[in-house]
């Protein structure tokens, strides 16, 4: 329960301050840290020489490295914490850069104000920092959509899953998360380069998403403007996603908006077809992104308000 309340504290610093520019520009950021090693390994080990099968072999090894490496580092600095309140506080200042409130819904909110005002070739570009498909190929729809696609599995994997790990386990829980939710984005994709070495590092991500990102869904749908369209969505349509788990906290977004999400895409010059979650609604506008940010807002308030109970009631 004191890990909880860590939890809550975490939530409360970022969402005030965020990981400011300037700290960031002397010290850089855990993540960026992890992304060091993460790289340093993926050019030791990960050889285009090798088999596949030793290429899977070094992925496995490579993520299991670097998700031992942070858990141990939780491990080791919790461990010279005292009980009580000092540990939850500062549990809670130490799990501060690993919760990514504050930063994912700034770049959204940059996506949505020239959206608004209808200046494609500015939102392209603001939405061209938060996801990877194309942006020449997008029009107002598109951006919409792309995201809202984002806010809602980023609120996933950026903070109900953190959170979520931290509050079970301290420091090493949420740091083992980042690892492996970093290990995922940098190497947990299809590519020919990783497609063997980043197998685990995907397959661990999938699982270490499994719960948080239906937790998400269902917050999403209490929430949502149209609470019972939002069920319906996410029960239909979130194993429909290419993705075992963005699929819930996605459909339900889709369904308590009343938009269509999801769907056609262009990645690097490549079209593919997605099913639609929430197919027949709507395309979303500008105005949906704002929308979809009054949702996640509220999401995490509710999320931050159950942590506190759950440490301090």
């Amino acid at each position: 329960m004191d890990f909880a309340g860590a939890m809550a504290v975490a939530m409360a610093v970022d969402a005030l301050l965020g990981w400011p520019s300037s700290l960031f520009a002397r010290i850089g950021h855990p993540v960026t840290w992890l992304g060091w090693l993460i790289a340093a390994i993926d050019s030791a080990w990960n050889r285009a020489s090798d088999p596949p099968a030793l290429r899977r072999a070094a992925g496995v090894a490579g993520a299991l490295a670097v998700i031992a490496l942070s858990v141990a580092l939780g491990w080791g600095l919790q461990s010279l914490l005292p009980s009580g309140w000092i540990q939850i506080m500062a549990v809670g200042i130490l799990a501060w850069p690993l919760v990514a409130l504050r930063s994912l819904r700034d770049h959204v909110a940059a996506v949505a104000a020239p959206l608004r005002d209808g200046d494609i070739a500015a939102a392209r570009d603001a939405v061209s920092r938060i996801v990877g498909r194309d942006p020449a190929a997008l029009d107002e729809a598109g951006i919409a959509r792309a995201t809202i696609e984002s806010l809602a599995e980023n609120a996933s994997d950026g903070i109900v899953a953190p959170v979520f790990w931290g509050a079970l386990l301290g420091l090493p829980g949420i740091l083992g998360y980042k690892a492996i939710n970093t290990l995922d984005s940098m190497i947990g994709h299809r590519s020919e380069r990783h497609e063997a070495f980043g197998w685990a590092a995907a397959r661990i991500d999938d699982v270490a998403n499994f719960i948080p990102a239906r937790v998400t869904g269902f917050l999403f749908v209490l929430l949502a403007p149209h609470r019972s369209e939002a069920l319906s969505c996410m029960t239909r349509d979130a194993r429909r996603h290419r993705s075992p788990n963005a699929g819930w906290p996605e459909a339900a977004m889709a369904g308590g908006l009343g938009v269509r999400l999801s769907g056609p895409r262009i990645y690097h010059g490549s079209a593919t077809d997605e099913p639609w979650l929430n197919e027949g609604a709507r395309d979303p506008r500008a105005a949906d992104i704002d929308e979809a940010l009054t949702l996640y807002r509220r999401t995490m308030l509710l999320l931050a308000g159950l942590l506190a109970v759950l440490a301090f009631a």
